[in-house]
């Protein structure tokens, strides 16, 4: 499976992406960048929920921080999704500076800008799936 759409914001000396996947009426979003991406946390949200979140160890017995980032898309693009969105987030830049970490939050709010309004230009187009009533029975 390809992505759909890229989209990439850089400042402070690092650069952040978001891959863009349209699955029917649903959105998987994998947020990626600095020295080492990795997959640090899912946030995951269906129509009329809220969302949730699991944070992967990272080390020491710590947890990665990656929901800061998958959390604030989320909030921001679920509006424009029919069905569910899941955003995989890992993002981590070797001895980040006070910085850097400050432009994370503008460079996150950034993607999500690009990535509504792609979806906004480009709606998501599906057919609903189709099942059998209770008192029917696969032939």
């Amino acid at each position: 499976m390809q992505s759909v759409q890229e989209f990439t914001v850089t400042k402070e000396h690092y650069t952040m992406q978001a891959a863009l996947f349209v699955i029917a009426k649903d959105v998987l979003a994998v947020i990626t960048g600095g020295d080492h991406p990795h997959i640090g946390d899912v946030t995951a949200v269906a129509k009329g929920e809220e969302p949730q979140t699991v944070r992967y160890p990272s080390h020491d017995g710590r947890f990665h921080k990656d929901d800061f980032l998958s959390e604030r898309l989320v909030k921001k693009v679920a509006p424009l999704v029919p069905g569910s969105l899941t955003v995989l987030a890992g993002v981590h830049v070797d001895h980040i500076t006070k910085t850097q970490l400050i432009q994370a939050g503008p460079m996150i709010d950034e993607l999500a800008q690009q990535v509504a309004a792609w979806l906004l230009a480009h709606p998501i187009q599906f057919s609903d799936a189709q099942y059998y009533g209770d008192d029917e029975q696969p032939s």
